[in-house]
């Protein structure tokens, strides 16, 4: 059975829903264990906030469509941000595989919103473009930081490392 434009834009929006969910369950569990790394924590836990404003945007564009969040996913999607975390939380070298999944992570979420600001018009729902655009310049600005911080946060952990040994 076709779908149509207004269905999969409903259903990119929950999964976009799901998606930010995971990310500040990750940045909840990140943030926690950040204290040695001060300027990635702070840059994390400002994401955080713009990830729960985020959420609200999300929220917004689908009660204007009549709809609802993905209850089941977004709980399922919060068990697994929390598994990686604690997985990641394991490894010596926790704040490199951190730095790499957020990367990646954030990555994901700005093809996400591309996607959707795709999907509006077809979907008959440009009151929605604005704040998937804001999203997308958050998720944009965050994703530059983190590659701007790859070499930077590497160093500061061989240095952490280092010390530690001696």
């Amino acid at each position: 059975m076709a779908q149509t434009a207004r269905e999969i834009f409903v259903v990119g929006l929950r999964n976009a829903h799901t998606m930010e969910t995971q990310a500040r369950e990750l940045m909840e569990r990140q943030s926690e264990r950040l204290d040695e790394y001060p300027e990635v924590k702070a840059k994390v836990t400002a994401h955080l906030q713009e990830t729960n404003e985020q959420l609200k945007r999300l929220e917004q564009c689908l009660d204007v469509l009549g709809e609802t969040t993905s209850t089941l996913k977004d709980t399922a999607q919060s068990v697994m941000a929390n598994v990686m975390a604690m997985t990641h939380g394991m490894a010596g070298d926790e704040i490199l595989k951190n730095t790499f999944a957020n990367n990646a992570f954030e990555n994901f979420e700005i093809a996400a919103y591309k996607s959707l600001l795709a999907l509006c018009e077809p979907a008959g729902s440009d009151s929605a473009r604005p704040h998937l655009q804001a999203s997308l310049r958050e998720e944009e600005q965050m994703a530059k930081w983190i590659d701007a911080n790859v070499e930077k946060v590497t160093l500061a952990y061989l240095n952490r490392e280092v010390r530690g040994a001696a």
